[in-house]
């Protein structure tokens, strides 16, 4: 009686090894290096060891493998007879047949052991390593950096064998974990932690749309030509003041016949600085500066570099050398915050906004110049497609330029143009048919926050305006609050169409930086 007593006694003991081999494998896994660092930093020789230990991370997992494979398998060869010896006399007691009593105590040992096995053995140490991995790193690092040094040349000899193997599959082995993160798991890090309350909502939001703007370029940020106030070069000192008392903008491009020729860009503060008996008879040209031009192409990190060391404003240009809109500053620093409003700026209405419910459905009016993303919190996701806007993603349904009163149709939704100007639509009623998401939180993923939240503005407008001094037409331009990420391709007008625009001087939208 006493060896099978032993015997239980030895493999509980093994059990509890195998259980540190374990939590040594998971701690050290799940363990933020930056953490561990830290605490190496400080002093604390524990850290230390961790992260020794992390700089030969698969030699260490090896190590831990083969302690949890020692253990497990002599765990199974004392356990089991050991168990199944102890219950040989209570089965025979409770009346079982001699006969059966061998295969019955075996049973009863190996699921005895193995249940003890997997839950004190092996999920027990994993929670807790998974829960707390650096206090179970800092506990577990000093032995099992012991043990691997002494089971060193065993270990080399199976890692080695096991790397060849790895390497004939084409692939090959490193050392330690890859601390780096890519941009969608920093992302999806981000959005888990702020579900988690880990972060805050809105420093989580800022973050993605910081690593979002890796994916925009100039033509995704930019306010487009249709909404680009400018001035003819024959304009003056004067009508500067005019048009930024019209549009509440700071600086205009400035072009020879059309828009498509941008000779200069001009501010309020160099127009102020002619004496004001002077404005009418000076012209822009004399205090407008070389425009900065830029491609549409341009990446948004080199395209803020280059607003912050040239100018605050600039020209994007398409592959055709065609005035395709302008971009700020404030574009930029849009896309990561959201709409910035200033005392100029109308108060306008949401871009978004619900409206009366049409046949007992719920309804929304949404501006033209919408971002799709931003219809995600009603449920509404459009199929991905060559626009970025309402008016867009309309122009693409329909399959031409729409007119007020025209339907399309996506799935649970009934999508009706309500206004449009400047071959596009202009105010959108979207009505949930059937099958769609019911309004409130946005889907699991989240709205990108940089798409869905970059303009959350609103549309104004005001009449366009004569210089009073020599009658030179001026374009008038919406209010600051205009939508100013609409994409060019469904915004503006063909090539021909948009060169009379210029020169018919349509109302449109400055991006100027205040």
């Amino acid at each position: 009686m006493i060896v099978p007593l032993l015997l239980l006694a030895a493999a509980l003991l093994l059990v509890l090894a195998n259980g540190f081999f374990v939590a040594a494998e998971f701690g050290l896994v799940t363990v933020e290096r930056a953490d561990a660092e830290r605490a190496a930093a400080e002093g604390d020789p524990r850290a230390r060891t961790v992260v020794k230990a992390l700089r030969e991370l698969s030699f260490q997992l090896s190590g831990t493998q083969l302690g949890i494979t020692i253990t497990s398998l002599v765990v199974g060869m004392l356990a089991e007879p050991a168990l199944a010896r102890l219950l040989a006399g209570p089965l025979t007691a409770a009346g079982l047949p001699p006969g059966a009593v061998p295969g019955a105590a075996v049973v009863i040992g190996v699921l005895t052991a193995s249940a003890l096995q997997m839950v004190v053995g092996e999920l027990v140490p994993k929670n807790w390593a998974v829960s707390r991995p650096f206090e179970v790193a800092r506990f577990v690092a000093g032995p099992q950096y012991a043990f691997a040094a002494f089971f060193r040349p065993v270990i080399a000899l199976l890692n080695g064998v096991a790397n060849r193997l790895v390497r004939s599959m084409g692939v090959e082995p490193t050392d330690a974990l890859e601390s780096a993160r890519t941009p969608g798991e920093l992302v999806s890090l981000a959005r888990h932690s702020a579900r988690a309350g880990a972060l805050e909502q809105d420093t989580a939001d800022l973050f993605v749309r910081t690593l979002s703007l890796a994916g925009l370029s100039a033509q995704h940020v930019m306010t487009p030509r249709v909404r680009v106030a400018a001035l003819q070069d024959s304009a003056t000192a004067a009508d500067v003041v005019n048009l930024t008392r019209a549009t509440g903008l700071s600086r205009f491009p400035v072009y020879r016949e059309r828009l498509d020729e941008v000779v200069g860009m001009v501010h309020l503060k160099d127009a102020l600085a002619v004496p004001a008996h002077e404005r009418r008879r000076t012209p822009v040209g004399r205090v407008s500066v070389p425009p900065l031009m830029v491609p549409e192409t341009l990446p948004v990190q080199r395209l803020l570099e280059r607003l912050r060391r040239e100018q605050p404003i600039a020209v994007v240009v398409d592959e055709y050398g065609g005035t395709a809109g302008v971009v700020t500053l404030e574009d930029i620093v849009e896309e990561l915050v959201g709409e910035v409003r200033d005392e100029h700026d109308a108060a306008g209405r949401p871009e978004l906004a619900p409206a009366p419910a049409e046949e007992g459905r719920p309804a929304w009016d949404a501006d033209g110049g919408c971002r799709i993303d931003t219809l995600r919190p009603i449920g509404l996701a459009a199929p991905d497609g060559p626009y970025e806007t309402v008016a867009g993603l309309v122009a693409d349904l329909l399959g031409r330029i729409p007119a007020v009163g025209d339907t399309a149709e996506l799935p649970g939704w009934r999508l009706r143009v309500r206004r449009v100007g400047h071959h596009r639509a202009e105010s959108v009623r979207l009505v949930r048919t059937a099958g769609a998401r019911g309004q409130g939180a946005p889907d699991s993923g989240g709205a990108d926050p940089v798409r869905a939240g970059g303009a959350a503005g609103a549309t104004g407008a005001a009449g366009a305006g004569t210089s009073a001094a020599r009658g030179v037409p001026v374009s008038a331009a919406p209010a600051r609050g205009a939508p100013v990420r609409a994409a060019v391709a469904p915004a503006a007008p063909a090539r021909a169409d948009r060169d009379r625009a210029a020169r018919d001087h349509a109302p449109v939208r400055a991006g100027g930086a205040r």
